[in-house]
């Protein structure tokens, strides 16, 4: 890019605020969503209450994930014009299962300064109160909310090493954690929900109770589910048969679960795994 319009170019701002406490917004945050001219909101209604708590009145714009790209384009647009723009989400930090990355993404081919403003993150403040000393873990954010595609991804995690992370709504939370039953077993696991605000619940235990309380209990609110590995068992075989008898025998998995996980292990046609499977479960 041309250093003349580099230098002319503003600055998109990264910006982190609070994911319930208004008290967590740090004080360069609130510098900077007073001094850019414009700040670009993943809702705006949601945005302008943070805004009117602090008496800033910079104007906002909605950057939504169903407008993201479009939206994107605009926006870089402005920036180049010498604009300087910070992009904030609901709440915690943009980008992380948040709209966000198309904008960086656009602006970093452009030649844009971009500038993060660290703050709250679900994701950190949860691992922080989980108790895991696994100095890595996997985020999932959101599994998909079809049941077949949620489980075709948890059979590909089974053998995961290192916690897994999700976020999930209340809604859709007791089919994670059924799922996650009846594919990985009934593990360690932990939840926290409503961080930092007036109902905050940590919950530590396995899948299974945990699932329990998420059946007995009104949910609200969105869910960090922090998920431990599991016991490490090499499923013992030389070939697809002698490997379907083995996770019939060992395993709690479903057929369909056992075929995919195989398929994809070995670079097979799962529907040919399947079939072979629907034989090998109808001797026992």
């Amino acid at each position: 890019m041309d250093s003349k319009i580099k230098e002319k170019s503003g600055t998109l701002y990264i910006t982190a605020t609070p994911i319930g406490n208004l008290e967590d917004i740090t004080l360069r945050a609130l510098r900077i969503l007073k001094e850019v001219d414009v700040i670009a909101a993943e809702d705006t209604r949601h945005t302008r209450k943070l805004l009117s708590h602090f008496e800033i009145t910079t104007p906002l714009i909605s950057y939504y994930r169903e407008k993201e790209q479009q939206r994107s384009v605009q926006l870089v647009e402005r920036l180049l014009a010498g604009e300087s723009i910070a992009l904030v989400s609901d709440a915690g930090t943009p980008g992380i299962s948040d709209p966000g990355a198309v904008l960086v993404s656009l602006a970093q081919k452009e030649g844009v300064t971009i500038v993060p403003i660290p703050g709250p993150s679900a994701l950190a403040t949860a691992l922080s109160v989980s108790g895991i000393t696994d100095s890595s873990f996997l985020f999932v954010g959101f599994a998909p909310s079809k049941k077949s595609q949620r489980k075709t991804l948890l059979t590909s995690l089974t053998d995961q090493p290192h916690p897994i992370i999700f976020y999930e709504s209340p809604r859709r939370i007791q089919g994670l954690l059924n799922d996650i039953l009846q594919v990985m077993g009934d593990r360690k696991a932990s939840w926290a929900r409503e961080l930092t605000k007036i109902h905050e619940d940590l919950q530590y235990g396995t899948i299974a109770e945990l699932l329990a309380l998420a059946s007995s209990k009104n949910n609200r609110g969105e869910f960090v589910l922090i998920v431990q590995p599991g016991k490490l068992v090499r499923a013992e075989g030389d070939n697809v048969e002698e490997l379907l008898i083995w996770y019939r025998d060992n395993t709690s998995l479903t057929l369909k679960d056992v075929s995919r996980k195989i398929a994809s292990d070995l670079g097979l046609s799962r529907s040919a795994v399947y079939q072979e499977a629907l034989i090998i479960y109808k001797k026992k």
